[in-house]
């Protein structure tokens, strides 16, 4: 498969039949390798459904989704969920169920936690930590799975200015590896979206409304001309 995701016709409705709630409607859109797509628009709009349907947390109520396998894909949730448990712990638990022994487990962690500037919190209580730094870990966790496609929805949202440049830091340098990781990122943050995205993708009432190279989206006419709903958001007047 040359894309890592292709959706066709996807929607994904919660409730019962009758008064069914449409989170997602009708979603067209193919994924390439190695790009860096930011998902915006409004509360409610159905960027963290996308994202769990990308992921394979939701399945479509109607249409198709193609992805790669969820073994080449790693997520990070706004609030990372952590286990009472030391942080190299944290990190080597996921590659020990995916078969490898606990000693190569725990040296892949430690070697994951340099990665992101954590080895000496290592032997940690990793809910003791701050936000940024749980967030670090999560990142740390994932970069040791070596997906092939990083999710993260709204990975900054709830952090201090300094945590928020270092976990976008991460994420430029991810997005930048040698493997060229696919990253796709929901994010109310436009400043972060004009650093990280090659692509943007609007959402709103769960309805992909545009989706546009990141020049395109924010500096050129086509926003205007052919998105308006996008184009009053980028310009703040529609919440």
């Amino acid at each position: 498969m040359s894309a890592v995701f292709q959706l066709n016709q996807a929607s994904v409705h919660f409730g019962s039949s009758s008064r069914a709630v449409r989170a997602l409607s009708e979603v067209t859109l193919s994924i390439a390798p190695g790009e860096r797509v930011a998902l915006v628009g409004a509360n409610g709009c159905g960027k963290s459904t996308l994202l769990r349907l990308l992921h394979g947390l939701l399945l479509p109520t109607v249409g198709q989704v193609q992805a790669v396998p969820v073994s080449e894909q790693a997520m990070l949730f706004q609030r990372p969920h952590l286990l009472r448990m030391t942080v190299q712990n944290n990190i080597a638990l996921g590659l020990w169920l995916r078969g490898r022994s606990w000693a190569q487990a725990k040296s892949a962690a430690l070697s994951a936690l340099a990665r992101v500037g954590l080895a000496e919190l290592a032997q940690r209580n990793a809910r003791k930590l701050s936000g940024g730094q749980q967030q670090r870990v999560a990142m740390a966790r994932a970069w040791a799975l070596d997906p092939q496609v990083l999710l993260l929805d709204e990975p900054t949202a709830s952090l201090d200015p300094h945590a928020k440049r270092e976990v976008e830091a991460l994420m430029q340098e991810f997005a930048n590896s040698a493997a060229a990781m696919t990253l796709i990122f929901a994010s109310h943050n436009l400043g972060q979206v004009k650093r990280l995205a090659s692509r943007v993708i609007y959402l709103e009432q769960g309805r992909l409304l545009a989706d546009l190279p990141v020049a395109d989206f924010f500096d050129g006419p086509i926003l205007q001309q052919r998105y308006p709903a996008a184009h009053l958001f980028v310009k703040g007047e529609l919440v």
